[in-house]
């Protein structure tokens, strides 16, 4: 019997992704229940009503201030809004729209696009782990590696042509400012992260979330960290998805429980995350933490840029716990790791809710 439902569920997953639609094309098909292959089990955690544990840092106080609030988020939660910036409001806007303008164009448009090559510059697909996960997750992604040799102009979807260079440019700018101030909060020279590669290459990742009859049963993004040294979110501002799970600090310490956060639209805001590399890097200093994201009854857009290594560079560079940021009491928590090695993993295993960094946690006494 076992053998059985998973020779028919991994059929039928085929057959969803033969279509070449993702969760748009079912939708578009008047789909009026989710399909069993996209049921979540319940979730173990409740949510808080609280927003005020993601802090929303002005890039327009006194930089003291900025450095002490962004060490804080960055050593705790892990996440942060991000605010005055310097990049423009139209350009967010237009980003947004792009995205929209692919997903929600003819299934016959998008469907060159559609790949499980997951070493192409270019991909669209749906759930990019389909055929390794319990659950589908709602979602269909398109993934271009932005930063530093995109796909040419040519390559790329009409809807994307103009804004994604400029975006992924104003990105990486971002996150080069967001590490120098890291670093010094770390004690390093201010370049130093970015010396070592933490910021050599950027990939936009544009979600599409579909209108879902029966949001109770999925989720959008199942429960992840992050595969980057930063992640810069772009999301819709007026509908929220995206939950942080962090630890209520409410109450007495042995009743403290774990509780999803949501992160509420902030017009003209970027949420920043750290991201797995980041905190092997710095020793376990800055967290990569649990993120998901919610289905809606309404479509909603994301865009993730995901600040990493140069994924195109044809020698593998090591990455390590930084010799700086180790002592006697302080040891190395990670082995020193390749891109190669991390994404084979990551990929391997999908978005399973399981801690990436485990896999390359060093055995201590």
């Amino acid at each position: 019997m076992a053998a059985t439902h998973t020779t028919d569920r991994r059929q039928v997953l085929q057959a969803f992704d033969d279509t070449k639609a993702g969760v748009k094309g079912l939708v578009d098909a008047g789909v009026r229940t989710v399909p069993p292959i996209f049921h979540h089990s319940p979730d173990p955690h409740p949510t808080s009503s609280s927003s005020a544990t993601i802090p929303v840092i002005d890039l327009s106080a006194r930089r003291s201030d900025v450095l002490s609030h962004l060490k804080a988020a960055a050593e705790t939660v892990g996440f942060f809004q991000w605010v005055n910036h310097g990049v423009s409001a139209g350009l967010l806007a237009e980003m947004l729209e792009s995205i929209r303008r692919f997903h929600e164009s003819p299934k016959e448009a998008k469907a060159p696009y559609y790949t499980r090559d997951l070493t192409k510059k270019l991909q669209f697909n749906s759930n990019f782990d389909l055929l390794q996960l319990p659950a589908a997750n709602w979602r269909d992604t398109l993934f271009c590696r932005a930063f530093p040799d995109p796909p040419g102009q040519g390559e790329l979807p009409p809807a994307m042509h103009g804004v994604l260079p400029e975006y992924s440019g104003a990105v990486r700018r971002i996150a080069v400012a967001v590490l120098e101030l890291l670093a010094e909060a770390l004690g390093l020279a201010p370049n130093r992260l970015e010396e070592i590669g933490c910021a050599d290459g950027v990939s936009v990742v544009g979600n599409y979330y579909s209108p879902c009859p029966e949001p109770h049963l999925t989720l959008g993004t199942s429960r992840h960290s992050d595969p980057s040294f930063l992640t810069v979110l772009l999301q819709d501002y007026d509908i929220p998805g995206l939950q942080v799970l962090v630890t209520d600090n409410g109450g007495e310490e042995d009743k403290r429980q774990s509780v999803r956060v949501v992160v509420p639209p902030v017009p003209g805001a970027l949420v920043i995350n750290v991201g797995d590399l980041l905190q092997l890097v710095s020793n376990g200093k800055l967290r990569s933490v649990e993120h998901r994201v919610v289905a809606y009854g309404r479509a909603r857009v994301s865009v993730a840029a995901f600040v990493t290594a140069n994924l195109n560079a044809t020698t593998a560079k090591v990455y390590g716990p930084i010799e700086d940021l180790l002592y006697s009491s302080a040891p190395p928590l990670y082995r020193s790791i390749t891109m190669p090695e991390f994404l084979s993993h990551y990929n391997g295993k999908g978005l399973d809710g399981g801690p990436v960094l485990d896999y390359f946690r060093l055995p201590h006494p």
